[in-house]
C-alpha cells in the first residue's frame, strides 16, 4: 500500500521537475511512510511512497523494465500476482513481488492489461516507445488516483493534496456541485468539489499522449446483469460461492508481515474472520464498540467467538470504545479523505484503523458485501413491493409484517424504481436546497454520473438498484472512506467481497438467490453458504443487519458537550462568516436534532442532516480558507 504522483510536461526542467515531485510524495508521505523514490525522465516525472507490505527486499516503485523502459508506480496489490506470473509469457523478473508481474501483464497484454488483474489498485504506467502514459483504476474503486491539467501540463497523484501544490492549480470549491453533496452525501461521478481536479473513473484507464498532451479514458469493465438468472440450485450456488469466497479470503492474505481483521456483529466480517482464521488461526481481531448500546455490537462479536470454539482459540480479540469526545479529531478525518462525505461511520472507521495500526499493517475487512450481494434493507423491501401486487391477500398480510415501511413505499410518489433508489436516502429535498444555499431557483440534479449504461427497461428493479450502488455509492462513499482514513494510520484494508469473480457470480444469480422473500433475508445465498459449510454458526447466519454507524443523533442533540469548533457551527456563527450556508437556518436545522426514536438503522434524522452541515463547514475552512 503506497501512493504515487507525478506529470507529463514538456516545460518542466529536470531540476524544477524533482522539486516537484519530491512535494507531492511529501503530501502524501502518510501513505508510504517507509520509504520514497522519483524518476523523472524526459516529459514524464514519477513518484512514489511505500508501506512495505510484500516483497520488502526488492519490491521499491518505480519499476522500469530493462528490456523496453516501460515503468509502472502503483497504490495496491495485486492479489493473483502468482498465479498471473506463470500464466504471462517467461521474462527474468529482477523482483519478487506483484507490480513487476502488473508491468509485464501491460508489456504483454497491451492496454486491456487491468482485466487480467485481481485486486485493488490505482497506477500508471509510462510506455516511452509508445509516447503514451496510462492511468488506470481497479473495478471498484477501492484505490484513488486524481489528476489535472494546468497551463504547465497534466498532473496525477493518490490524493489530491498533492495536486494543491503543483504550478498553475488554483484551490477553487466547484460550487455547482454543493446541491449533489447535500442530496446524496458525497460527490458522485468523475468531479471533485475542487475545481478542475477529477477523479479517474473505476474499472477505468486513462491513455494520454506524451507529446501532445492529449489524452482519452475509457472504461475496460462493467459490472452488468443478464437478462434473466442462471438456472442453478440453492445447492449448487452455495458451493460455488463458497469456493469463490474462500478463495478470495486465501488469496488476500498473502502478504510478507502479519495480517489482521476487522470484525463486528455483522455477517460479512465475521465471515472473512472466520476464513482467515483457518490460515492464520492465532488472527488478531479489532472491534469497535460504544457506550450507547443500541449501537453497540461487541457483546455479539465475543458470543461469535465463543459459538466457533476451537477456530478462535489462538485468535487476539483487541477491542476499544468510541465515546462522543472522539468527535474532535473530526476536522483531521476531513483533511485526511479531502472529499467532502458526510458519513456516519467516519469517526468508528478511523479508531479502528488505529487500533489496529498500533500492532499490524494489514488488515482484512467486510466492506462490499451488502452492495454485491445486496444486503441492505432497502432491497428487501423493494422485494416485497414487486411481489405485492399480484400477491394473495395473506401474502400480503405476511409481506406488510416482514417489512411495515412496505406501506409507505406502496403509496409513495409515481417515480420509476431507479429514481426512486436515487432518492430514497435524499438528505435534503430539492425545495429544502433552495434556502440552505441560497440559491435563486430550485438546483437541478445531473443523475447520469449514478446510472449505469448498461441499465435498461428490462433489468430487474433489484440488480438496477445494485448496480447504482456499486457504480457510484461504493467507489465514491464507502471505499473512499475507508482508504482515506486507514492510510492515515499507515494501514492497508483488503476487501474479500470485491474480488470481481464473486461480483460477476453475484450478478449471474437468479434474484431470488441474493433475496430471498419466502426467508425474509437480504443477502440470501451468503447466509446459506455460510450455515452449510460452518463458516458462521446459524445463529449468527439469521442476524439482521445492523449499520456500522456512530450515534450522530444521540451525540449532535447534546450540542454543549461537543468540541468548540462543532458548537460554532452548530449555532451559526461559522456558517454566517463563511458566507456559503444560510447560518439563521443551520441554527433551526441543529435544534431539531433528536436521538429519541432514532437508531443505527435509521435513513435520515435530523443529526444526518446536520452533520453533514457541520463536514462541508469543517471542510470549506480547511480546504479553501487554510489549515483547521
Amino acid at each position: 500500500m503506497c501512493g504515487f504522483s507525478g506529470f507529463c510536461a514538456l516545460s518542466i526542467r529536470e531540476d524544477e521537475g524533482a522539486v516537484i515531485l519530491r512535494g507531492m510524495a511529501k503530501a502524501q508521505s502518510h501513505r508510504g511512510p517507509d520509504d520514497s523514490a522519483v524518476l523523472h525522465r524526459g516529459s514524464v516525472g514519477l513518484s512514489f511512497v511505500r508501506l512495505s507490505i510484500l516483497d520488502l527486499e526488492t519490491g521499491m516503485q518505480p519499476i522500469v523494465s530493462k528490456e523496453d523502459g516501460t515503468a509502472i508506480a502503483c497504490n495496491g496489490q495485486i492479489y493473483n500476482y502468482i498465479e498471473l506470473r506463470k500464466e504471462l509469457p517467461y521474462g527474468h523478473y529482477e523482483t519478487a513481488g506483484d507490480m513487476e508481474v502488473a508491468l509485464n501483464a501491460y508489456r504483454h497484454l497491451g492496454e486491456n492489461f487491468p482485466n487480467s488483474l485481481n485486486g485493488m489498485f490505482a497506477g500508471v504506467i509510462h510506455d516511452p516507445e509508445k509516447n503514451a502514459m496510462f492511468l488506470f483504476r481497479d473495478r471498484f474503486g477501492i484505490k484513488p488516483v486524481y489528476y489535472t491539467e494546468t497551463s504547465r501540463g497534466f498532473f496525477f497523484a493518490s490524493e489530491i493534496k498533492p495536486l494543491l501544490g503543483v504550478p498553475g492549480v488554483r484551490c477553487e470549491m466547484d460550487s455547482s456541485l454543493l446541491p449533489a453533496f447535500f442530496t446524496y452525501r458525497y460527490i458522485p461521478g468523475e468531479k471533485t468539489l475542487f475545481k478542475g481536479i477529477y477523479k479517474l473513473p473505476p474499472a477505468s484507464i486513462l491513455k494520454l499522449n506524451t507529446e501532445s498532451g492529449e489524452f482519452t479514458v475509457k472504461q475496460y469493465w462493467e459490472w452488468s446483469f443478464p437478462s434473466s438468472g442462471r438456472n442453478i440450485s440453492v445447492a449448487e450456488a452455495t458451493e460455488e460461492f463458497n469456493s469463490l469466497f474462500t478463495d478470495a479470503v486465501r488469496i488476500r492474505l498473502r502478504s510478507d508481515v502479519e495480517v489482521g481483521s476487522f470484525i463486528s456483529g455483522g455477517i460479512d466480517s465475521s465471515a472473512v474472520a472466520s476464513i482467515a482464521a483457518i490460515h492464520k488461526p492465532a488472527i488478531k481481531l479489532f472491534t469497535i464498540g460504544f457506550d450507547e448500546n443500541k449501537y453497540d455490537e461487541t457483546a455479539d462479536v465475543d458470543q461469535f467467538l465463543a459459538l466457533m470454539g476451537s477456530r478462535f482459540s489462538r485468535a487476539e480479540s483487541i477491542k476499544r470504545n468510541c465515546v462522543s469526545n472522539q468527535l474532535g479529531v473530526l476536522p483531521d478525518l476531513v483533511r485526511s479523505i479531502e472529499e467532502p462525505i458526510s458519513l456516519g461511520t467516519m469517526v468508528p472507521t478511523d479508531q479502528v484503523c488505529s487500533l489496529a495500526s498500533e500492532r499490524l499493517k494489514v488488515v482484512l475487512s467486510g466492506e462490499g458485501a451488502d452492495e454485491i450481494f445486496a444486503g441492505y434493507r432497502k432491497f428487501l423491501v423493494e422485494a416485497a413491493a414487486l411481489e405485492y401486487p399480484d400477491a394473495s391477500v395473506e401474502e400480503k398480510r405476511r409481506l406488510l409484517l416482514m417489512c411495515p415501511e412496505l406501506s409507505l413505499r406502496l403509496g409513495g410518489s409515481d417515480e420509476d424504481h431507479i429514481m426512486r433508489h436515487i432518492a430514497s436516502e435524499r438528505l435534503f429535498s430539492h425545495g429544502e436546497l433552495v434556502p440552505l444555499l441560497g440559491s435563486a431557483k430550485e438546483p437541478e440534479l445531473d443523475v447520469s454520473s449514478i446510472i449505469p449504461q448498461s441499465l435498461t427497461a428490462s433489468t430487474n428493479p433489484i440488480s438496477a438498484m445494485q448496480a447504482i450502488e456499486v457504480r457510484s455509492r461504493l467507489p465514491h462513499y464507502v471505499n473512499l472512506r475507508l482508504d482515506k482514513l486507514s492510510m492515515r494510520h499507515g494501514l492497508e484494508t483488503r476487501t474479500p467481497f470485491l474480488d470481481y469473480r464473486l461480483a460477476e457470480f453475484s450478478a449471474s444469480l437468479p434474484v431470488k438467490l441474493r433475496v430471498n422473500l419466502k426467508a425474509a433475508q437480504e443477502k440470501y445465498i451468503c447466509r446459506e453458504s455460510f450455515h452449510r459449510f460452518g463458516v458462521l454458526p446459524h445463529s449468527v447466519t439469521n442476524r439482521s443487519k445492523k449499520p456500522f454507524t456512530m450515534p450522530i443523533a444521540d451525540w449532535f442533540s447534546h450540542s454543549a458537550t461537543l468540541p468548540d469548533s462543532i458548537q460554532d457551527i452548530l449555532l451559526g456563527n461559522e456558517v454566517h462568516r463563511q458566507g456559503i450556508l444560510d447560518g439563521d437556518l443551520v441554527r433551526k436545522y441543529a435544534k431539531e436534532v433528536t436521538g429519541s426514536g432514532v437508531g443505527p438503522e435509521t435513513m435520515v434524522s435530523a443529526g444526518d442532516r446536520i452533520f453533514a452541515i457541520v463536514v462541508f463547514s469543517l471542510w470549506y475552512r480547511e480546504f479553501m480558507e487554510g489549515p483547521i
